[in-house]
C-alpha cells in the first residue's frame, strides 16, 4: 500500500510541476482607446503592395562576418547597464522633465490645467538629491513603461492645439521589454519607483516591475547565447496566469540544454532565473536572425498595421520603437529616439537635394530592410523600390496639411516617400521627401 501511494504521489507531483511551468504562447494585445484613433488612408496604401514580403527579394547579401560583429556590439550595449560603475547619462539629456513641467503649463487629457502644487509633489518625490546613491544592478521582470517623473499620471501640452493632447503623454518616456538589464540610480521618496538606466532609455519604472540581480544571476543570464521573439504580442504565463505581454524585440538567453531563460522576482525584490516552455514553432529564434528574404518579409509583417503608441504606450510602438525592434532581431542595436538612431549607423546626407535627385540617391545608396531614412522627429525603414519610387514602412502619426492640422494615419503603414501627394490639402514643404535629411546604413 505504502509503495503504491508513494508512486501515485510521485506521478502527481511530476505531472503538477510540468503543468505549472512558465509558458510563452501566441496571444493578442488588449485593445484600448489607442485603437479608436482615426486611421485615414492615402492613395499609396491602395496603389502599392502592402505586404512587406513583396519587397524582400530586393535585399542585398549581408556579410555574415559583419552581421556577427554588429550582433556582438548589440550584446555589449544591451548588457552595458550591468557593467557601468556610475550613472552615465549626459548632462544635456538630464533634467528635461523638470524644465518641461515648470516652464509652461501642462494639462490633463480632457484639457484641465495641472496645478503647480501637483507637479511639485512629483518633483519632490523624484528625490533627485539621491541620484546614483544606490548603483544597484537589476532587470525587468515584465514589459514596463518608463516615465519621465515618478507618477502614473499622464501630462500633456494644451490638447486644443494641433499635435498635442492624447496620445502625446510627455510623461511616457519609453517602454522596456521583459529581460532588460538595468542600472538603478536611486528610488523615489515613496519607494514605489526606481530611476533606471537601460540600454536604450532611462527614467522611472515601477519597483514592482524590476528585480535586483547579483553576480551569480548575471553569470547565468549573460551567457553569450540569446534568442529574440519574432512573433508580436506573445504572452508569458505562469501556470495559466498572465505574467506579461512579450513583444517582438524581447531577448531571452538560451541555456546549455536549449531552454529559454527569464527573470522572476521574489518577495524581497531579488531576481531568480526561470525557464520557459515554447510549444509553438516560429515565435522565437536564435539571434542574430539570418538576413534572408523570407525572414525580413516575415518579421516586417509583424509590425504592419499596429496602432501608433507614443513612447511605447498602450503596448504599441512609435516610429523609433518599430525600427529598433525590427533591426534588433538581425543583431543591429538602436537607441530610443529617432535623433539618436540617425547616429547609430553610417550616415549619408541627402538634405537640400531636389525630389528627383533625393529619390534616386535613396534607391542607389539605401539597403532594403536594413537602412533607415531620417527626418527630425521621424524615422522610417526603407523597404526597396516600386516603379521607380522608394518605398518605406513607418509608424506614422499623420501628414501635415496646409491648414496646419494633420491627416491622421496613426499606425504602421507602407507608403512612398510622398504619402498623400494626390491630395490638394497636403502641405508641400512638409512632405517626407522634402524633409528627409539622411540615409542611415548598417
Amino acid at each position: 500500500m505504502h509503495k503504491k501511494l508513494t508512486l501515485t504521489l510521485l506521478f502527481f507531483l511530476s505531472f503538477s510541476s510540468l503543468d505549472a511551468a512558465y509558458t510563452l504562447k501566441e496571444s493578442k494585445r488588449v485593445k484600448s482607446k489607442i485603437d479608436r484613433m482615426p486611421k485615414n488612408k492615402v492613395a499609396d496604401m491602395k496603389r502599392i503592395p502592402q505586404d512587406p514580403a513583396y519587397y524582400a527579394d530586393q535585399i542585398k547579401p549581408f556579410a555574415k562576418k559583419k552581421q556577427k560583429a554588429l550582433d556582438k556590439q548589440f550584446n555589449q550595449k544591451y548588457f552595458k547597464p550591468w557593467t557601468i560603475s556610475k550613472l552615465d547619462i549626459p548632462k544635456k539629456d538630464f533634467g528635461w522633465e523638470v524644465r518641461f513641467v515648470t516652464k509652461k503649463r501642462i494639462y490633463r487629457a480632457k484639457g484641465s490645467v495641472i496645478p503647480a502644487s501637483v507637479y511639485k509633489k512629483w518633483i519632490k518625490n523624484a528625490n533627485y538629491k539621491s541620484i546614483d546613491t544606490k548603483k544597484y544592478k537589476a532587470i525587468t521582470i515584465r514589459r514596463t513603461n518608463v516615465k519621465a517623473l515618478p507618477t502614473a499620471t499622464a501630462f500633456y501640452r494644451d490638447p486644443r492645439r494641433t499635435g498635442e493632447g492624447f496620445p502625446f503623454d510627455y510623461n511616457q518616456n519609453s517602454a522596456l521589454h521583459i529581460n532588460i538589464p538595468l542600472h538603478v540610480s536611486h528610488f523615489s521618496k515613496d519607494k514605489r519607483w526606481a530611476f533606471v538606466r537601460a540600454s536604450y532609455s532611462f527614467g522611472w519604472v515601477k519597483v514592482s516591475d524590476i528585480a535586483l540581480v547579483d553576480k551569480a544571476f548575471i553569470k547565468t543570464f549573460k551567457n553569450g547565447s540569446y534568442a529574440m521573439v519574432i512573433k508580436d504580442n506573445l504572452r508569458l504565463y505562469d501556470d495559466g496566469k498572465n505574467v506579461s505581454i512579450v513583444k517582438v524585440g524581447s531577448l531571452f538567453p538560451i541555456s546549455n540544454n536549449g531552454q529559454y531563460l527569464f527573470a522572476s522576482r521574489d518577495s524581497k525584490g531579488r531576481a531568480h532565473i526561470e525557464k520557459v516552455k515554447v510549444t509553438t514553432a516560429g515565435i522565437i529564434a536564435k539571434k542574430p536572425l539570418p538576413f534572408t528574404a523570407k525572414n525580413v518579409g516575415m518579421l516586417a509583417k509583424e509590425f504592419y498595421g499596429e496602432p501608433y503608441g507614443w513612447g511605447g504606450s498602450y503596448e504599441c510602438r512609435d516610429c523609433s520603437a518599430t525600427t529598433r525592434d525590427f533591426l534588433g532581431a538581425f543583431g543591429i542595436f538602436l537607441r530610443r529616439n529617432s535623433s539618436k538612431q540617425a547616429l547609430d549607423g553610417k550616415k549619408i546626407n541627402i538634405r537640400g537635394l531636389s525630389k528627383k535627385t533625393k529619390k534616386k540617391k535613396i534607391i542607389k545608396k539605401a539597403e532594403p530592410f536594413r537602412s533607415l531614412l531620417h527626418v527630425p522627429g521621424h524615422i522610417v525603414l526603407y523597404l526597396g523600390e516600386y516603379k521607380g519610387e522608394p518605398v518605406i514602412m513607418h509608424t506614422y502619426w499623420g501628414i501635415r496639411k496646409k491648414d496646419k492640422t494633420k491627416l491622421i494615419t496613426a499606425r504602421t503603414i507602407i507608403t512612398t516617400t510622398e504619402p498623400g501627394k494626390e491630395r490638394a490639402d497636403i502641405r508641400e514643404g512638409s512632405k517626407l521627401i522634402n524633409t528627409l535629411q539622411s540615409i542611415v546604413n548598417f
